[in-house]
């Protein structure tokens, strides 16, 4: 018997079985020093073998390619994956330290993952779970094998799994990286990192590609430029997009539909909707049929700004175009239509809606219900909420607020309690919504103390208090003459860190000012502006109400001239004040008002007896209204020796 030595630091019995065949599997292993030795019994098939007493090198490690055709007649489509592929594959997803586990797999079967192997495997990751881990991570492993240099491919691919997982630091460095290795740059890499930095709002990564494609003589295509103009959208780079879109238009490369929606989308995230309008009117112009993608992204931004009438137009438009419409268009108009109020427009919409096979949501019908509640149709609201309820719709706490407010806003507050208690009993989280509209429509019932014991019972329910409970229940106070009540839970209100709304601040105003505290409502009103909330129309009507009732006609029109430096124009102030003037009699203060409003050049004299005249006549004056209609006071001249003088407004009382 003879004995022959081999050592290797790979797995020994494979080796063997790939060098001498599957009979020499039996050997027996001992260690000596680092490497193994192998006493190998010889047998007849090997015998005539001639071994010699030195080492016998293994042959190198193979790179392995992820195809098994590399033949430039065989398609792309037509190549059959490497078997090592799912292997490779199966090791990164199921085990945690795959590292380790590669570096023995391909030792044992001899083999190396060149650079294309490395990217088509990164391009299998998008069902991994943390790929972005993983990706990286392999990628570091695959840079460490020897005689290895990552090529474009490879980082590029990921560059394009990092950003898609939000990891932009880490892509950003993988990036300085490709940079400093100096790849030519490919329109195929190109675009993939364009839209890779676009997604990510990485401008400046963004921009060195496009100069980097251009230096090395690639011509943009279509959707390089639709990469380009997206990521310059996505980072608001606004006036860089209408750029590219004007070299575009003038170049040979003409923009399509995509390249414009990605404007459009750009003008509506600004917030300047106009431009978005017409860069839609200018497709058409260039025959670009615009799609549903088109009409959505407008539809939204129009319902944002509350442009609900343009929004509802550009439903027609697609209807008439034949252009499909998406459930969230159909719920964007029905939405619009029911805040104007308009629900049987939007119930005529719901069932186009649903003639179109979409399904409705709850959304729908709870705005659908709203609208229809509020427009005192209650019997149609309910109809809509049993129909809800046959579609198989679960109602949840908004829908049941809608409910109860719209019975409550129509005087049914028991049939409201009712609702009310079977949402609670039923585990319908009871919202701030639901309180809010009891305890107002409980307050304007004048069933104040009711209202009082549901907004106790809200913390103990575990709903936190907002401004409209506490508007509501400081509503009622102040309309029952519970000033002081309203007040403390005023109070009460800031301790507990609810801030105060203009509408807050709008009750006490008019609560005080009726109880003739003209001071505090002052000190009230001082308050409000020095925490910098603006006045509404509203708010100012209930102060200089209180004045001009106490004759403080001069101090009103004083904070009203202290308003306009802050902004604050309200174009209603001075015929607010002259009709309430009039209307208590005080004529002769309403003229003074009029003639200093015309002085000194506030409004036009022919508006401001405009104002007089209808003024008079709501309160009843009839024959002074009358008499100044057929007058000449307030627009017309008279002379005075060589000097014309207008007619003033207190001709009226005086003469």
């Amino acid at each position: 018997m003879r004995e022959y030595i081999f050592f290797n630091n790979i797995p020994v019995e494979d080796t063997l079985s790939t060098i001498l065949g599957a009979q020499m599997r039996k050997a027996i292993f001992k260690p000596y020093s680092a490497a193994f030795f192998i006493k190998i019994h010889t047998s007849p098939i090997v015998s005539s073998l001639k071994f010699s007493s030195s080492c016998t090198p293994l042959p190198p490690p193979e790179w392995v390619h992820p195809f098994t055709d590399l033949s430039d007649v065989i398609s792309a489509a037509d190549r059959q994956t490497s078997p090592w592929l799912p292997k490779i594959h199966h090791l990164l997803q199921n085990t945690i330290n795959f590292e380790q586990d590669l570096t023995i797999f391909c030792d044992k079967y001899l083999i190396r993952l060149p650079p294309p192997f490395t990217a088509h495997i990164l391009k299998t990751f998008s069902q991994l779970p943390n790929r972005a881990e993983i990706a990286f991570r392999f990628f570091n492993w695959a840079g460490e094998q020897k005689g290895y240099s990552h090529n474009l491919e490879c980082f590029v691919q990921l560059i394009e799994i990092l950003c898609l997982e939000g990891d932009f630091v880490t892509a950003r460095s993988a990036f300085d990286e490709m940079k400093i290795r100096g790849f030519l740059m490919n329109s195929v890499a190109a675009n993939s990192l364009i839209r890779s930095f676009g997604n990510g709002g990485m401008v400046e990564e963004l921009l060195w590609v496009w100069k980097r494609m251009k230096d090395s003589g690639i011509e943009p295509s279509l959707y390089t430029y639709n990469f380009l103009m997206n990521g310059l959208v996505n980072c608001m780079y606004i006036e860089s997009a209408e750029r590219v879109l004007e070299v575009m238009k003038k170049g040979r490369v003409k923009p399509d539909v995509v390249t414009y929606n990605t404007m459009i989308k750009g003008y509506c995230k600004s917030g300047n909707l106009r431009k978005a309008i017409d860069e839609f009117e200018a497709m058409e112009v260039k025959n670009v049929a615009a799609d549903k993608i088109t009409f959505l992204t407008l539809m939204q931004a129009c319902y944002a700004k509350g442009d609900y009438h343009l929004c509802s137009r550009l439903y027609n438009e697609m209807r008439d175009k034949q252009v499909e419409i998406p459930p969230h268009a159909y719920s964007l108009v029905i939405g619009g239509l029911c805040k104007e109020g308009k629900a049987m427009e939007g119930h005529a919409v719901f069932e186009s809606m649903i003639g179109a096979g979409c399904e409705v949501n709850m959304a729908v019908y709870t705005a659908l219900i709203d609208a229809y509640a509020k427009n005192g149709s209650l019997d149609v609201a309910m109809e809509l909420f049993r129909s809800m309820q046959r579609d198989g719709l679960v109602a949840d706490e908004v829908t049941y607020g809608v409910i109860v407010n719209g019975l409550c806003k129509n005087g049914r507050l028991e049939e409201a309690l009712e609702w009310f208690d079977y949402c609670k009993r039923e585990g319908v989280a009871v919202n701030a919504m639901l309180y809010s509209s009891l305890i107002d429509g409980l307050g304007k019932a004048g069933r104040v103390e009711e209202a009082g014991r549901l907004f106790e019972e809200m913390t103990g329910s575990g709903c936190p208090r907002d401004s409209y409970c506490y508007n509501a229940l400081i509503d009622a106070l102040a309309k029952k003459g519970k000033v002081e009540e309203a007040v403390a839970l005023f109070e009460r209100m800031e301790e507990e860190g609810c801030d105060p709304t203009v509408y807050t601040y709008t009750i006490l105003i008019d609560g005080l000012f009726k109880q003739h505290r003209n001071e505090e409502g002052l000190k009230v009103w001082e308050a409000m502006i020095e925490k910098g909330i603006t006045p509404t129309a509203a708010s100012f009507r209930a102060l200089a109400t209180g004045l001009c009732l106490s004759g403080k006609v001069a101090r009103a029109c004083k904070i009203l001239d202290e308003l306009a430096p802050m902004g604050v124009v309200l174009d209603s102030a001075f015929e607010d004040m002259i009709n309430v003037l009039c209307k208590v009699g005080r004529v002769v203060e309403a003229c003074r008002l009029a003639d200093g409003v015309v002085d000194r050049g506030r409004e036009i004299p022919g508006r401001v007896r405009t104002v007089m005249i209808n003024a008079l006549r709501k309160a009843g004056n009839a024959d002074l209204a009358m008499k100044l209609m057929h007058s000449k006071i307030g627009i017309g001249y008279d002379r005075v020796k060589s000097v014309k003088k207008r007619v003033k407004f207190r001709n009226l009382v005086e003469r």
